[in-house]
């Protein structure tokens, strides 16, 4: 309930700003605006009234709002005052220069908007950030890395020739930066490993894949009541490092070889206060014990930046280009085989949010939610802000506008697409529960 709560008053936030971009430039230039809504209205409204020639209001359906604007052929269809001569107040009327603005003034204000949450973020909780050459064990590597010759232990020093500041960049750099080499530290020595061609579609078809992560040892930072990690007395700071014979250095190690000893009984190795010792334990049915691991972040030393309110705005600016750039980057990956089935809809942005209220990771979602609605709505589809805009910059080439009859089809056929990958999206987040 409380992610979908969440996820609900991001949307709403964020397609209010994107509407009242529309709304504000077309104001600006004297256009006319029939109904300006907070959440959809079908069949009827919570709330409405009319100031001026707009009507306001709130609706029923909770998935944003809209703006419907005089004379401008839009998702809602109504076409009915194209039949007549175009009135001074109508967008259709307005000089192209305008019309530009009042389409991409949505876009505008959702990048604006994302640039404002990242700054109030720096400036609020600052940046804390995990350098990669802190990480005093180097990676950990799935299957994927394992075959592209990485090994665990492995501490990265350059992918290509750019030296990365955190495991994340690193990550980056070697999907989507076109790299073809990783340098490494392999046990003092420095290896070169090939990038192969792909690799982000190999990551992306291995479901279970999360590449490469912190290598961490299983160092026990809680313990939960009543479980097996209780009842055979483990303590936290005790560091497992075998399960009955089998050496388990990593935490990950661990957790794929406890899995082979559901509901038997077994010895764990363990270090206590730099001594080996040996702990009987009965395993779940579930294949646990009951005990928490301390993280990255508890064991390594951490990079802890402040902002004052003016350094707080570049970083902001700095933060939202970024994120830009880092999507557009991915978003070629949707259009490959194994890209494809990974796209997903309110659902999966629903289970990025935490189960517990957290203010910080609510506003760095919203922020980041923000750029892609402006990068999605600036795509050349008819039926969204970018459909609309390539239409204008073919009028601004060809001295021309295309005829009303024309954007009316081109929209529908626009919408169409649209419903269709939606329905798409969501049938893929409903296969996947």
């Amino acid at each position: 309930m409380i992610q979908t709560l969440q996820l609900l008053l991001t949307l709403t936030l964020l397609v209010f700003v994107h509407e009242l971009g529309h709304f504000m430039w077309a104001k600006i230039f004297g256009t006319r605006v029939d109904k300006f809504y907070l959440f959809f209205n079908p069949w009827f409204s919570l709330y409405k009234r009319k100031v001026g020639e707009t009507e306001y209001g709130i609706g029923w359906l909770p998935l944003g709002g809209y703006c419907k604007i005089a004379g401008m052929v839009d998702e809602s269809m109504d076409t009915e005052s194209l039949g007549s001569e175009p009135q001074p107040w109508e967008y259709r009327n307005k000089p192209l220069y305008q019309r530009m603005l009042i389409i991409t003034g949505g876009v505008i204000n959702n990048f604006i908007m994302a640039v404002i949450i990242y700054a109030a973020i720096s400036f609020t909780w600052g940046k804390t950030t995990l350098p990669l050459q802190n990480l005093e064990y180097g990676i950990y590597c799935d299957s994927v890395a394992l075959n592209m010759g990485l090994q665990n232990g492995d501490k990265i020093l350059q992918v290509n020739d750019k030296v990365p500041a955190t495991l994340g960049e690193a990550v980056s750099m070697i999907l989507l930066d076109k790299s073809d080499k990783i340098i490494v530290d392999r046990n003092g020595r420095t290896v070169e490993v090939p990038i192969p061609e792909g690799i982000g579609e190999q990551i992306i078809a291995n479901q279970q894949s999360f590449f490469i992560t912190e290598y961490v040892p299983f160092i026990i930072d809680s313990i939960m009541p009543n479980t097996p990690a209780e009842k055979a007395k483990l303590r936290v700071n005790d560091r497992i490092i075998a399960v009955d014979s089998i050496k388990t250095p990593a935490f990950y190690d661990f957790v794929k070889t406890i899995s082979q000893y559901k509901n038997k009984e077994i010895e764990l190795t363990v270090l206590r206060h730099g001594y080996e010792e040996k702990i009987p334990i009965a395993i779940s049915p579930e294949g646990k014990i009951g005990a928490w691991t301390k993280s990255a972040y508890d064991l390594f030393e951490l990079k802890t930046e402040t902002y004052t309110l003016l350094q707080s705005i570049p970083e902001g600016i700095k933060m939202g280009a970024n994120t830009l750039v880092f999507y557009v980057k991915q978003f070629k990956l949707v259009f490959t085989k194994e890209g494809s089935k990974q796209v997903g809809s309110f659902v999966s942005m629903g289970k990025l949010y935490d189960e517990t209220w957290n203010w910080r990771s609510f506003w760095s979602l919203a922020a980041l939610f923000s750029v892609i609605l402006a990068f999605m709505n600036i795509l050349p589809i008819p039926g969204l802000d970018g459909g609309h805009l390539l239409f204008l910059l073919y009028e601004l080439v060809a001295r021309k506008k295309p005829s009303d009859s024309f954007l009316e089809k081109a929209q529908m056929i626009g919408m169409a697409i649209i419903f269709a990958i939606f329905f798409y999206a969501l049938v893929m987040d409903f296969g996947r529960l």
